[in-house]
């Protein structure tokens, strides 16, 4: 049937997304033209020449009159009408409408969309004769168009004028514009300034009459906004110009919402009807009056392949019927349950949800280009985001009938000797859907039919599709709806994920030849190697933001790729084998080391399977390199050799975590460590799981020492002595607060009641005598549950639940060597006879020790 579609008149069909240079996902838009009747010119103005030639000629002619039509999306308000604005630079053109013998005013741009539209669908009737021709009978700049009379429909005013708007976009719209000041802001302050600024009007050849007797006209009541929603906002925003553009664009956000949401009307045969049930009423009441016309254009600009501006057309269409309750009801179901679809990210799930509730009757076909002809109307084709929906199950069955390098599909080379002709709807339903018996019409061998349904069944459903963000509102949803209703009765086929990525950005721009930083994949191979290449797109970005490819990211890639390679042969497979500890005898730092190798192994699998490269590369090669880092760094302060099965252990986990994103870096350095066969097709390593109280620990003194930096960064000049004190108990406030922590717990579920702020509050206000205490505790339950989150009930132990001292003993030469410093003492807070003073004192805590210097 005939619908409104976004249209290439150079193509000559449907612009479907694929189609596009420019405006993927950009469908028509509905506007209402209103009709204000251009009266005779009554100032005697010289500019207006042209308008009375034609008015004359138009009444000689017998034609029915000559009209500014603005296209508006609130017919609702036009009892509002003051005036009418024109762009002054503006190019406009008298266009003779055939289907109601009327001349409109109106830009060329949409001139010649409404060319290519219905004015009577119903009865095939366009507003031209000719599809895509609309005759021009003069042209006219803007200023030549101001100070005109016009007849508003339903306007209070027996004649408005047009006025100077210098802020009208031509590439949007007719170019005309309807001023309803009382509820539109931009109305209202392009008005206003008029009226306040006799210069300006002068300037433009306004008189005083044209703008002085017309007042805001209140139409629609709103709670909170008065009656005149536009002067309210103005007023409260202190909007004084029209070039207040962000102002003035909240204002109108907010008056526009409000106005549909809860607006009343209060004028005209509507009056009291809220204004979301009387605005269709009004609009059909104008358009059966022949007061208006629907008018459609794109939602934004949509520019085709062969670069022609896209319009809206009336035209004879196949369509989809995606918006069907059941059928989208069914779709929506199996999307947003967890169990049966994966999006990888809320966003995308978002989108997806946003897809199903959008796409309703999509325009599937076309007449011509490449595709597949529309089975039974040979003349359309089938579009591409259309066609090859459910594509991915040919897959499954491909191998038997095309065979290998055989992309033409000539059915000479097909390695079961399988005929196109013997594929008939018997053949796929059989092979495809559940219940249908073995065909009889065709010469396929029924053993060759079983094992193509045999490969079906084991190979489906789809458990990932990798795409781009842009077909998630087109194909991907269709995908979607396609396999729902082929497979209507085995949803458990249907996809069950996709991941979707964003576009490739080469250092935060787009791509752009003319900018000189357009990237082939060859071209960066050849350049940066493949791994490093692929070690920069996995660092470019995960999700549905655009990727941003760094070419400083690749040239770093190359050296740290290097650096690592030759630390590892020289220190652990081409190393004297004394220079490194063995056995069992482990120290705190080398179980740290193996902890934290355990602990990123996870956390890399767990980001892969998540399909976050970005994440995983910062946790399989970033954080691992800092691991290694700190290790090396505690065991050559320490004077300490490092330990061989730790580094192995290190080394091993790393060539097979990063394989996934630098495999010929991998396979090299698993060839050096005399391993057998391919790191590609090694397992997974099989790790402890993290230690989290070792993990703590680590963390105090990772946390200790960065502490003790700042502290001795501040040091003054002079001040060699240095003293890091330990405390092991807590204030009696933090112990009353850590206990009634404890009681708060579920350690069922491993965490806290939601209400467990707002009951902290409660327990303080009745439980803290010092009132000046309460701000304190606040902080430290807050903090301290944090510390729970991270490493279990353990952080809210009353005591520290592991040995400080002992800890900061055996790393005092690392700390020394990291602090500069050449002698350091440990002192244990309680039973200390030093006079430390109060203000180091009270920041000592159990976990957190304190370097005093003096």
């Amino acid at each position: 049937g005939k619908r409104n579609n976004v249209y290439s008149l150079v193509d000559g069909q449907v612009c479907a997304d694929h189609d596009r240079s420019e405006g993927e996902g950009v469908g028509p838009q509905e506007y209402v033209l209103i009709k204000l009747k251009v009266l005779a010119p009554d100032h005697g103005q010289e500019r207006h020449g042209k308008m009375e030639k034609l008015l004359k000629r138009v009444e000689d002619e017998g034609k029915k009159g000559v009209y500014f039509v603005p296209a508006t999306l609130r017919p609702e308000t036009m009892y509002g009408q003051t005036n009418c604005f024109v762009l002054p630079t503006g190019e406009y053109g008298a266009y003779y409408i055939d289907a109601t013998d009327e001349v409109f005013i109106m830009s060329a741009r949409s001139a010649r969309g409404l060319a290519c539209q219905a004015y009577d669908a119903a009865n095939d009737v366009y507003f031209t004769k000719e599809f895509g021709k609309i005759e021009c009978l003069e042209t006219f700049t803007g200023d030549e168009l101001l100070g005109l009379p016009l007849k508003a429909p339903n306007a209070t005013y027996e004649k408005v004028y047009t006025l100077p708007l210098l802020t009208i976009s031509m590439g949007k719209g007719t170019g005309v514009v309807t001023s309803v000041p009382s509820d539109a802001p931009d109305d209202y302050v392009a008005l206003k300034a008029l009226k306040d600024k006799p210069d300006f009007a002068a300037k433009y050849d306004i008189t005083p009459d044209m703008v002085e007797p017309f007042e805001v006209v209140p139409i629609i009541s709103i709670e909170g906004y008065g009656d005149a929603s536009a002067v309210f906002m103005c007023e409260k925003l202190k909007i004084s110009s029209f070039n207040d553009k962000s102002k003035l664009a909240q204002a109108k956000d907010e008056t526009y919402l409000k106005g549909f949401t809860i607006g009343v009307m209060t004028y005209g045969p509507h009056a009291g009807k809220k204004v979301s049930e009387a605005k269709q009423v009004i609009r059909d009441e104008m358009i059966a009056a022949g007061q208006a016309h629907l008018y459609f254009e794109p939602e934004s600009k949509v520019v085709s392949r062969t670069n022609d501006e896209c319009v809206v057309a009336s035209t004879d269409q196949w369509y989809l019927a995606y918006g069907e309750d059941s059928w989208c009801s069914a779709v929506k179901k199996h999307v947003l349950d967890g169990e049966t679809f994966n999006a990888f990210h809320e966003s995308t799930l978002e989108k997806y949800d946003q897809s199903l509730n959008w796409l309703k009757e999509w325009a599937c076909t076309r007449q011509f280009g490449l595709g597949t002809n529309l089975p039974w109307d040979k003349e359309w084709v089938i579009e591409s985001l259309s066609d090859s929906t459910i594509y991915m199950s040919y897959y499954t069955i491909a191998h038997y009938l095309q065979g290998e390098n055989n992309l033409n599909g000539d059915e000479s080379l097909s390695p079961e000797n399988i005929k196109v002709t013997d594929l008939s709807d018997d053949v796929f339903n059989f092979i495809y859907r559940k219940g249908f018996p073995l065909p009889s019409n065709t010469a396929i061998p029924s053993e060759t039919l079983e094992k193509m349904k045999a490969e079906f069944r084991y190979w489906y459903p789809m458990d990932l599709r990798v795409s781009g963000k842009d077909l998630i509102p087109n194909h991907l949803t269709m995908a979607l709806y396609n396999h729902a209703a082929i497979w209507e009765d085995e949803p458990e086929l249907w996809p069950r994920g996709y991941y979707t990525n964003g576009f490739v950005m080469v250092d935060a721009e787009k791509m752009s030849k003319s900018k000189g930083n357009f990237l082939t994949l060859l071209e960066t191979i050849n350049m940066y190697s493949a791994d490093a290449t692929r070690f920069a797109c996995a660092d470019a970005g995960d999700s549905l933001d655009d990727a941003n490819f760094e070419r400083a990211t690749a040239n770093a890639a190359i050296v740290s790729l290097s650096n690592e390679s030759a630390w590892i042969k020289e220190n652990l497979i081409d190393a004297d084998k004394s220079a490194m500890r063995s056995g069992d005898d482990l120290n705190f730092m080398d179980k740290v080391f193996q902890n934290e190798t355990n602990r990123l192994v996870k956390a890399t699998e767990e980001s892969f399977e998540g399909m976050m490269y970005k994440e995983g590369l910062n946790k399989g090669w970033f954080e691992m390199m800092i691991a290694r880092n700190e290790y090396r760094a505690w065991c050559q302060d320490s004077g300490i050799a490092m330990h061989e099965g730790a580094v192995r252990h290190w080394v091993e986990s790393l060539v097979i975590i990063i394989c996934p994103i630098c495999p010929h870096w991998s396979e090299t350095l698993w060839k050096d460590l005399g391993k057998e066969g391919l790191a590609v097709r090694a397992p997974w390593p099989t790790v402890d799981e993290e230690d989290k109280f070792l993990s703590r620990q680590a963390k105090f003194l990772r946390d200790a020492l960065k502490n003790f930096r700042n502290s001795s960064g501040k040091a003054k000049k002079g001040w060699k002595e240095a003293t890091i004190l330990v405390a092991d108990e807590y204030p009696q406030w933090k112990v009353d607060a850590l206990l009634w922590m404890q009681s708060q717990y579920d350690t069922a579920s491993g965490s806290f009641a939601a209400t467990f702020m707002k009951d902290l509050k409660t327990w303080s206000a009745t439980n803290v005598t010092d009132k000046k205490k309460v701000k304190f505790v606040m902080q430290f339950v807050s903090f301290m549950k944090r510390e729970v989150e991270d490493c279990g009930e353990t952080g809210m132990d009353t005591k520290c639940p592991f040995d400080q001292m002992g800890i900061l003993k055996e790393s005092i030469a690392y700390i020394k060597s990291q602090l500069n410093l050449e002698e350091v003492n440990i002192v244990q807070m309680e039973g200390c006879d030093l006079s430390v003073p109060d203000k180091i004192a009270q920041n000592v805590t159990p976990g957190k020790p304190t370097l005093w210097m003096r």
